[in-house]
C-alpha cells in the first residue's frame, strides 16, 4: 500500500489525508480483503478522518476570527490555534 503523504514523518495535507480516506472506504467496501486487512484499512481510515476533521475545525475557526466592532465594522482578531496534544509545533 502506497504512502499518499509522500515521505515519512511529513505531516499530510488535507488533500492527502481525504485521498487515504477515500482509498481505505474504496478498498473496504469491495469486501473481498482478509479480517487483518480490514481491521488496518479501518484504523488508517479513521486516523485519516481525524486529521481531516481537525483541519476543518482550525479552518472554521480562522474564518470565525472575523468580529463585528462596537461601531459595527468588521475586524480581524488574530488567530490562535488549538493546541493539539501529541502534535509537533
Amino acid at each position: 500500500m502506497g504512502d499518499a503523504t509522500g515521505q515519512q514523518g511529513e505531516t499530510p495535507t488535507f488533500e492527502d489525508s481525504l485521498q487515504r480516506l477515500e482509498q481505505a472506504v474504496a478498498k473496504l467496501e469491495e469486501g473481498n480483503l482478509p479480517l487483518e486487512e480490514s481491521l488496518k484499512l479501518y484504523e488508517e481510515g479513521m486516523e485519516a478522518y481525524r486529521r481531516c476533521q481537525e483541519m476543518l475545525q482550525g479552518a472554521e475557526l480562522k474564518v470565525r476570527k472575523l468580529v463585528e466592532t462596537l461601531e459595527g465594522e468588521l475586524k480581524e482578531e488574530p488567530f490562535e490555534p488549538p493546541v493539539t496534544p501529541g502534535a509537533d509545533s
